[in-house]
């Protein structure tokens, strides 16, 4: 059995949160280590989930996409990051919590692009030493800190992002950001989905209008108790404010 369900990207940033707030890794995280979500929007939805408690999100953004005529409100990176050691919140940018972080421990950093069959994530570099992806790549590694890119499927590519960031890359007289495909997990609505309902999803479509644009088409297969809890869900996002 299946469903067909469609979500605005403000309702998928929302759904993801919900699912990457239940996933057992970063429950266990949660409870044995330290859990941290530094800038980005759908970062800003994951606080939300984590610590229950809302914010202006539009606080938390850095590298963002705008229309060339945008005259909305201000977007900022004013706000304060997410450190929570053991459940505590403390008093730091994420960044700064690197240092005592260790195996099975989780920094989210959110992506430009990805392609989901591949596994591969995306991206754009306009730091001169990398940002954030800079800044936490190689201590992920070196000590196995779990290293995960909550982002949508609106950002769902068909390319092989290795080609095209030698494309951008290698171009020594090119202008603009670079594009880094980094390590990491992925999490979308997918995953979401399949913590909290246990369904298997599939992206069936994508793009809309009237404030829809964006947004995806996904088919859910389960059982009819697992479907039924799939919409229980989906209801559960439906409305999610624009994010501007």
């Amino acid at each position: 059995m299946h469903i067909v369900v469609s979500l605005t990207v403000s309702e998928s940033k929302r759904l993801i949160a919900k699912g990457i707030a239940q996933a057992d890794y970063i429950q266990r995280a949660l409870e044995e280590g330290t859990v941290c979500v530094g800038s980005g929007t759908t970062n800003g939805y994951i606080i939300e989930e984590l610590t229950g408690e809302s914010f202006d999100k539009r606080t938390l953004v850095t590298g963002r996409t705008l229309p060339s005529d945008y005259d909305g409100p201000k977007i900022t990176y004013s706000g304060a990051d997410l450190v929570l050691s053991k459940g505590e919140r403390l008093d730091m940018k994420a960044l700064d919590a690197l240092p005592d972080m260790k195996a099975g421990d989780v920094f989210m950093k959110g992506a430009n692009a990805m392609n989901y069959e591949r596994g591969q994530v995306g991206v754009l570099i306009g730091h001169p030493t990398g940002g954030n992806v800079g800044a936490v790549i190689g201590a992920a590694m070196a000590r196995r800190i779990r290293f995960v890119h909550p982002v949508g499927l609106e950002k769902n590519m068909g390319c092989d992002l290795e080609e095209a960031a030698s494309w951008v890359n290698e171009d020594r007289e090119g202008k603009g950001p670079t594009l880094w495909v980094v390590p990491g997990d992925l999490f979308t609505e997918i995953e979401a989905l399949d913590v909290l309902a246990e369904v298997e999803a599939v992206q069936v479509g994508a793009g809309g209008i009237g404030g829809a644009e964006g947004a995806v088409w996904l088919a859910l297969f389960g059982t009819l108790t697992q479907l039924d809890k799939a919409q229980e869900v989906i209801d559960s996002v439906r409305g999610e404010p624009s994010f501007v």
